[in-house]
């Protein structure tokens, strides 16, 4: 068996990474996301990204630090309201938008990681998002034609994975990167912790090893709020 553990992201990512190239990033908003990888992306130099992501990051965290160095050419995404640089480049026609409904979005990762070139849904029918697309009529419902999404690379971010390369995801971290583990031929984790090979419960593997080409421990696992509200109580101001 190949030796999935490197010392770090640069490592990890050593040879697979080159312009133009289709990346597919794992978390959910914040949560979950591969800090350490993206960092490592952003030190490459690499450009003209085509990025597959449930968001876009914020500012100058997450995706939006590629944003910020004008490495990313265009995102495949389902929210994109917590990043002004996001919506400064795209407003301004430097940044392209293939934009999705969230469901859609993940059922098409998830379609992509399992061969199915394409399937139907009721979602965006009769609004912008069909516009272009096949429309067909099952059980006289209209439907709307979507293709499975596949990348060149696919980055996670894990709480645990062992030597064998089997992951396990903690709460909302487990929204997206389970299926962006699978949409790639070469996936690359980063784990919070790495474990012996025989220490995780077989019924408790989230990502089999089978997907997983490459891990590392990650360097950075800063856990943000991406926006916190406070109920105002009767007599008491709001701390924000």
């Amino acid at each position: 068996m190949a030796q999935k553990i490197f010392s770090d992201a640069t490592q990890a990512l050593a040879g697979l990474l080159f312009d133009g190239m289709t990346i597919a990033a794992g978390g959910f908003g914040l949560c979950g996301i591969p800090e350490t990888l993206i960092a490592a992306i952003r030190e490459s130099g690499v450009k003209d990204l085509e990025i597959i992501s449930n968001n876009a990051g914020v500012d100058d965290f997450g995706l939006g630090i590629l944003l910020r160095t004008r490495q990313v050419k265009r995102m495949i995404s389902s929210y994109v309201g917590e990043n002004k640089e996001f919506e400064r480049q795209y407003l301004s026609g430097e940044l392209e938008l293939e934009f999705n409904p969230q469901g859609t979005l993940a059922e098409r990762i998830r379609a992509g990681g399992a061969g199915i070139a394409g399937f139907y849904t009721r979602t965006g029918v009769g609004t912008m998002v069909a516009d272009g697309k096949e429309e067909k009529v099952f059980k006289g419902e209209r439907y709307i034609l979507e293709t499975g999404l596949t990348a060149d690379l696919a980055i996670v971010k894990a709480w645990r994975g062992d030597t064998f390369g089997n992951l396990v995801y903690r709460k909302t971290a487990r929204n997206f990167n389970p299926m962006v583990a699978t949409c790639s031929r070469m996936t690359v984790a980063e784990v919070e912790q790495i474990v012996p090979g025989d220490e995780i419960e077989p019924d408790h593997i989230h990502t089999p090893g089978i997907f997983v080409q490459r891990m590392l421990v990650a360097e950075h696992n800063e856990k943000r709020i991406e926006k916190r509200i406070l109920r105002q109580e009767a007599g008491y101001g709001v701390d924000a």
